[in-house]
């Protein structure tokens, strides 16, 4: 990453008071060395924080965390709170963990997921009409987002083991021809899905970074295209904004999508130097407030204490298309570092 001249806004993102705000300035929009003792304290800071005790909050004495509905409550079950522990900085490793992220591998391999390469050696629990992935004009019908978002959380919090392989092999096995991957229940659905596509890109890549394997490299190879041919945000056949809320910002995206959720994941795969990616770098420029930050147009959640679907635990910041929002802002620094647009 180049050297980058700090300004007011990356100033005020290092003095905040979020000690994760701070890790994602310091990392992914200055490039200081993660293993650093400064970037080390901080990530101690993130630790302990009282963001990170309440996203852990339900967690039982097993260290599973055991909320209604299961690990994909939204947007408090274990799938989202450790995915967010992910993206915020918490320190790799911690194997007090371990038990969560288990929980995950259990919910995202369990027996309705079987699919036609595991019936020699499951024919006595897979069936078509009992479990298993729909297929439906040769395209496996699975919101691979699912598998995929787990299988980046466990990578980037240190918790591999050989069940994520296990993970891989059926993202792999349910890509569509095109490269992407959709659970539309269509018949006719040919095309795959912006938003179930993204996150096995994420994860796949971030897998194969890891674990160098051919294979894993060509589907993330042909997954990239289905955003690429896109510009992220447009439509093949006209060239149209595919849908407006793509064009907006938020945080957190939860399972959504957005241009600045995929130039992220662009950046994290080592496609954000392809020309295709400018539009939506442009556009994020374009989006750029006075002061010098980025704003949180909507969101998707609500601030709750008690468990109720679509609320989160904790704040993510204003919501407002004239305020800076410290998460996006340092999200979208972080985009524009890697793109080599914040050159000193």
């Amino acid at each position: 990453m180049q050297q980058i001249a700090t300004g007011p806004v990356i100033e005020r993102l290092l003095n905040s008071n979020e000690p994760s705000v701070r890790w994602k300035t310091l990392v992914r929009v200055l490039g200081t060395d993660p293993d650093s003792p400064e970037v080390t304290a901080v990530q101690g800071e993130i630790r302990n924080s009282g963001r990170v005790r309440t996203l852990l909050s339900q967690r039982d004495e097993s260290g599973r965390i055991d909320v209604p509905r299961g690990v994909y409550a939204k947007w408090q079950g274990g799938h989202w709170a450790l995915s967010t522990l992910a993206d915020i900085g918490y320190p790799a490793g911690d194997e007090s963990l371990r038990p969560a992220t288990d929980q995950l591998l259990d919910t995202w391999l369990g027996d309705e997921f079987f699919t036609e390469f595991e019936a020699s050696s499951k024919a006595n629990v897979y069936s078509r009409h009992a479990g298993g992935v729909p297929v439906m004009q040769g395209r496996y019908r699975r919101c691979a987002s699912q598998q995929s978002n787990a299988l980046w959380t466990i990578l980037k919090l240190g918790q591999y083991s050989d069940r994520c392989d296990q993970l891989v092999e059926r993202l792999l096995y349910w890509q569509w021809p095109d490269g992407g991957w959709n659970c539309d229940k269509d018949p006719d659905a040919h095309t795959s899905s912006l938003v179930e596509t993204l996150f096995p890109l994420r994860g796949l890549a971030l897998y194969e970074r890891s674990f160098p394997s051919e294979q894993v490299r060509a589907a993330v190879q042909r997954a990239s295209e289905v955003f690429l041919a896109r510009r992220l945000f447009r439509r093949l056949s006209s060239g149209k904004i595919i849908r407006g809320e793509f064009n907006k910002l938020h945080y957190p995206l939860y399972w959504h999508y957005d241009f600045l959720g995929a130039l992220k994941v662009m950046a994290e795969s080592g496609f954000i130097d392809d020309p295709r990616c400018v539009d939506a770098l442009d556009l994020l420029e374009s989006r750029r407030l006075p002061d010098g930050g980025w704003p949180t147009d909507s969101k998707y959640y609500t601030v709750r204490e008690e468990i109720k679907l679509g609320s989160d635990y904790v704040d993510w910041g204003s919501t407002s298309t004239r305020l800076m929002n410290e998460w996006v802002t340092a999200d979208a620094l972080s985009v524009r570092a890697s793109a080599g647009r914040l050159a000193s």
